[in-house]
């Protein structure tokens, strides 16, 4: 019988202790739920352990073949990039092991239920029940991108969210790099005859910029008290979210890849992008906080998106 690959877990990494923690448990949550087989995860920067550390523990207990599967909710820089990059390092540094390299979570409908449930919690600590939302107004705030592509998937998941659930209506911001950021989302939110919003932060697990959505919606809250605005909770270790890692790996096992690179800023040019066209991947690491208030100068042969290596 063929001995299944291992899974490796990337994570893009955080200042904040709590959010690197509750990474670090969500991949010890991973191995007690398969013990069938090895799993390792690691950061990319800011966090320990790094990427390469969590190779390494996998090479050492005999593992030679693993799919690697980025814990990322849209494909940036970091997904197409970055992790890619870092893997063919580890492979030189490790001659032998193989890997197939599986595609971010994206707005996956298990995703979307728990965001869905994340609001009705926010409304419901405000005493409304949770069918009563002909009146509520979302704002989903993602991390934001200098990669025109990832925040596209933002409103994408803002768009699938609204569908179907009975919102007044889902608007989109984000807390770094793009526009509009959060006041300017909820100032747009108000202009559209909202006055009850909640804030809901696409984000995995805690950290740094969770942190910060929320303290500027207080801000805003504050200076507009004429509007009821109310701060949803991140996604957080939800069984959900085990279970579509779970199915990210096994697509990755089974080469059954449905990456969407019709829109892809290293493959097509897009207008003001042109120059990122072919780019060479390299690894990438930011030496500051979180929010990375400079341009990404990474990039990304043509091809590699192919994540069979």
């Amino acid at each position: 019988m063929t001995t299944p690959p291992a899974l490796l877990i990337a994570g893009h990494g955080t200042r904040d202790d709590a959010g690197a923690e509750a990474f670090r448990d969500f991949v010890r949550q991973l191995g007690a739920r398969h013990p069938e087989l090895p799993v390792a995860g690691g950061f990319i920067e800011l966090s320990p352990p790094p990427l390469g550390e969590a190779v390494t523990e996998l090479v050492e207990q005999g593992v030679r073949r693993f799919a690697a599967v980025p814990l990322m909710l849209v494909s940036a820089g970091h997904a197409k990039g970055d992790i890619p990059a870092a893997l063919a390092r580890e492979k030189e540094r490790h001659p032998g092991i193989s890997y197939t390299y599986g595609r971010p979570l994206g707005p996956h409908p298990a995703l979307l239920n728990v965001l869905e449930r994340r609001l009705d919690e926010a409304l419901g600590s405000a005493g409304r029940t949770p069918g009563d939302r002909s009146d509520v107004t979302v704002l989903l705030v993602g991390r934001g991108s200098t990669d025109p592509d990832a925040n596209a998937e933002v409103h994408k998941a803002a768009r699938l969210l609204w569908e179907g659930r009975g919102y007044a209506g889902v608007e989109t911001a984000f807390v770094s790099l793009a526009a509009p950021d959060v006041p300017s989302g909820l100032d747009r939110c108000v202009r559209l005859g909202a006055r009850r919003i909640v804030v809901l932060p696409y984000f995995l697990f805690t950290g740094i910029l969770p942190d910060r959505v929320r303290h500027q919606t207080e801000g805003w809250a504050a200076a507009h008290p004429e509007v009821e605005v109310l701060s949803a909770d991140v996604i957080g270790p939800e069984p959900e979210l085990l279970d579509l890692v779970w199915e990210r790996y096994e697509e990755a096992v089974k080469g059954d890849l449905r990456m969407n690179c019709d829109s892809c800023v290293y493959r097509i040019a897009l207008p003001g992008f042109e120059d990122k066209v072919g780019m060479p991947q390299q690894p990438h690491f930011h030496p500051d906080d979180d929010d990375h208030h400079h341009g990404h100068g990474h990039g990304h042969q043509h091809g590699a998106h192919s994540h069979a290596h």
